[in-house]
């Protein structure tokens, strides 16, 4: 089976996780896909396929006779889509020999527009998969559940010697959570690829270091007509709050390396206003600098207004992964030859974002990500070639067979 017949079958599942829900998993019906993996698993060899409570599957391949010097290698999916879009009712779209030209997305309104995706062209001849526009497609991440299925059947056809090979598929990932309860010790993995990137031949080895910042604005409430140097209007303060930051330091001013802070959300009225930031920089330095600006801001508006005026508080939500993968940048340079192998060219860059690789190499498994073949996540313009899948399944064989040359002792970390 191609990978893109599995991600067909997945992507109807609802899987949507929920960024408000205080369960675990958030949402209850991922158990519905992790229960139907675990039966695939099985069925393709895998063993000890189980799911634990929390809705972590969790597998292996063993390594082959001979093999057991090898370093154990990890790969990782997430089973949960993002709660950013519709993900309910998902209607798959096939566009087998697509001629790069926009494409009306089902009786939507919607059109997947080359002047906006430019990328369309060079997938011409391609077989396209898309939204019908009502919800988003899931390729973010069943199409990496797919190829890393896909490659273990491949692997066991074919006898491809290999090391121990560790799978797993997680849920939440989407609101954050993805890593909350990864049983790092049950994995018994050396090192780890999650494949949840865009383009096929994309490693990712370092993100955002992430925090949140929330301003509380206590103001004071008195009649308008006699408010001379007595009230004090919170929404007022929380648009001197904002402000008071570097105006060109956004999401929408920034790109690569650049950081910035994001205004969220906002709410509030004269007596109390709230507003919610995210705080990214690559630099863990640049990152301390931007949490001592807004500590800055607060301190000067309790000064201005009074104390207790403005409460901040930060929150620290995930770390540059660079820091954890530098020591052992041979599974970056693994990656890179694996994919050239493939016939791809890699692709480098900073995740302006966060995956769960990156809290899992402070857990102690190093973990780049990996490309999918994905385009446009997250919603009605999500899509992904069947033939850009195939590739990173033959990028997953070929880093099986450069990491079956390595042995254990090599290991510098």
């Amino acid at each position: 089976m191609r990978a893109y017949e599995r991600l067909l079958q997945y992507v109807v599942i609802d899987t949507q996780s929920d960024e408000y829900s205080e369960t675990v998993p958030t949402t209850k019906k991922q158990f519905d896909l992790a229960n139907r993996l675990v039966e695939e698993m099985k069925d393709l060899g895998i063993e000890d396929a189980c799911v634990d409570s929390r809705c972590y599957v969790y597998g292996s391949l063993p390594a082959t006779k001979g093999m057991e010097h090898c370093p154990k290698m990890g790969w990782i999916a997430h089973m949960d889509t993002a709660p950013d879009f519709n993900g309910h009712g998902v209607k798959p779209c096939v566009i087998k020999e697509y001629d790069g030209t926009d494409v009306k997305l089902g009786h939507s309104g919607r059109v997947l527009c080359t002047k906006e995706f430019s990328h369309l062209k060079k997938l011409k001849g391609r077989t396209l998969i898309t939204t019908d526009g009502t919800t988003l497609l899931g390729s973010d991440d069943k199409s990496g559940i797919a190829e890393i299925l896909t490659a273990v059947e491949r692997i066991q056809k074919e006898q491809i010697p290999h090391g121990k090979i560790g799978i797993a598929f997680t849920p939440d990932e989407e609101v954050g959570a993805g890593a909350d309860y990864f049983d790092v010790k049950k994995f018994d993995c050396d090192f780890a690829y999650t494949l949840d990137g865009g383009e096929e031949g994309e490693i990712v080895y370092e993100n955002f270091n992430a925090d949140s910042a929330v301003f509380e604005v206590n103001g004071l409430n008195v009649h308008p007509g006699s408010a001379k140097d007595i009230m004090v209007n919170a929404q007022l303060v929380a648009m001197e709050i904002n402000a008071m930051l570097p105006k060109m330091e956004t999401p929408r001013n920034t790109q690569g390396y650049e950081g910035f802070y994001h205004l969220c959300s906002m709410e509030g009225d004269v007596e109390k206003a709230t507003l919610h930031y995210i705080v990214r920089d690559h630099s863990r330095e640049k990152q301390e600098q931007r949490k001592e600006v807004l500590r800055q801001i607060e301190q000067k508006l309790n000064e201005k207004y009074g104390a207790g005026t403005v409460i901040l508080t930060l929150q620290e939500q995930y770390r540059n992964m660079r820091e954890k993968i530098e020591p052992c940048m041979e599974i970056v340079e693994w990656a890179r030859e694996a994919i050239q192998d493939a016939g791809v060219q890699f692709l480098e860059f900073p995740e302006r974002g966060g995956t769960d690789g990156a809290r899992l190499s402070f857990m102690g498994l190093p973990c780049p990500n990996l490309g999918t073949g994905g385009y446009a996540f997250h919603g009605p313009y999500e899509h992904v070639t069947a033939e850009g899948m195939d590739l990173c399944v033959t990028i997953l064989i070929c880093l099986v067979k450069k990491v079956s040359e390595q042995r254990k002792k090599d290991l510098s970390w």
